[in-house]
């Protein structure tokens, strides 16, 4: 909105600002953590009215998590809602990437939301089928996928680029599509199997989202794409302004979710930000590097993988509990040393991935 409103300006100076990715972001950051901030213990206060109980807590879990009873979930809200607002006002509303990562936040939020009402109307783990839920993931991502392809620059069609390699291109033909949606559904998934504890979600989201700005930011743009000797992937120069609204409503969702937490992400947040942050990789055609920044999302859903294939095909548990998380307060480490440490390996595979732009 604010972009359009610089076009129209003609020459006044003032508002020419606004055409600037990098003014737009810091703008969307601060409009969504304001947003979030201000309006945080209202929703707290509505959620903790209408769920009664809140989010079921595991019995078999850490004990120290029975504390935690009474605690609203759904605070994917909170996130969305702020982060909505602002990229509304602050991208380009012609921008066909921005839309489609929209979409895919607010289908995979809507699922999160669904499966998140169940289990507090229930008081149950259990949300709706994981098949069907799954099938609509892939559905939704399918489609934003397709489009994206649609969008894309003619030599970057049904692409796969790799890291390192300046000139490496695997062409995937059709199989792109699934390949892209397999992508965003996993990150989805990932990014929800890491939410089991009070902060140690929605900090890496936010490292992740930093980095995949500056990623998006960068191949977005000619000359620095040319300079880097990565892919120019015309109109992504926009999503850093999406990412920078995540940024804003995590800081100000953080607030509240800082230990002991005053409100959970839920499924709705979850899984959201992880299929935005899947979108935006598809997008900028740097879907390797996902894996590699959000290393922590994916090593938290291969625990789970881990476990469960162990224990159905020897009968034997890997870990002491899944997902890994889970496993280390079982050794000992308290919630605070798990959180900490955990952000400190997501900064650490963020720098990793910013480093794969140069090395080449």
């Amino acid at each position: 909105m604010l972009f359009l409103l610089s076009e129209l300006s003609g020459t006044l100076t003032p508002l020419n600002v606004f055409r600037y990715i990098t003014f737009r972001t810091g703008g969307a950051l601060f409009t969504a953590g304001f947003f979030v901030f201000w309006f945080g213990p209202w929703i707290i206060s509505l959620l903790r009215l209408r769920q009664g109980k809140g989010q079921p807590i595991r019995e078999d879990g850490p004990a120290t998590h029975l504390t935690k009873r009474g605690t609203p979930t759904m605070g994917g809200l909170m996130i969305l809602a702020g982060a909505v607002v602002s990229i509304l006002l602050w991208t380009n509303p012609r921008n066909h990437y921005v839309w489609v990562t929209l979409a895919v936040t607010l289908g995979f939020g809507a699922i999160g939301f669904y499966d998140d009402y169940l289990k507090v109307t229930k008081q149950s783990h259990k949300g709706f089928s994981g098949r069907f839920r799954l099938l609509l993931e892939f559905a939704i991502a399918g489609a934003a996928c397709l489009l994206i392809s649609i969008y894309s620059p003619a030599g970057l069609q049904n692409q796969l680029a790799f890291p390192v390699f300046k000139d490496a291109l695997l062409n995937l033909g059709w199989f792109w599509v699934p390949f892209a949606a397999f992508v965003i559904v996993g990150a989805g998934n990932a990014v929800n199997i890491t939410d089991g504890l009070d902060g140690l979600a929605i900090v890496p989201v936010m490292i992740a989202c930093g980095t995949f700005g500056v990623i998006a930011y960068l191949v977005g743009n000619s000359f620095t794409a040319g300079y880097l000797q990565v892919n120019y992937v015309r109109d992504t120069g926009e999503l850093a302004v999406v990412c920078g609204a995540v940024i804003g409503a995590g800081l100000g969702f953080l607030w509240f979710n800082a230990p002991p937490a005053q409100i959970f992400m839920g499924d709705t947040g979850s899984l959201a930000l992880g299929g935005l942050l899947g979108a935006i990789a598809v997008a900028a055609k740097h879907e390797i590097v996902l894996a590699i920044v959000g290393g922590l999302f994916v090593l938290e859903i291969m625990s789970v993988i881990i476990q469960v294939a162990s224990f159905k095909l020897t009968g034997k548990r890997v870990f002491r509990m899944a997902p890994i998380h889970h496993h280390f307060e079982q050794k000992g480490w308290k919630e605070p040393q798990v959180v900490i440490r955990f952000w400190i390996i997501a900064v650490i595979l963020a720098l990793v991935g910013l480093a794969t732009l140069k090395l080449r």
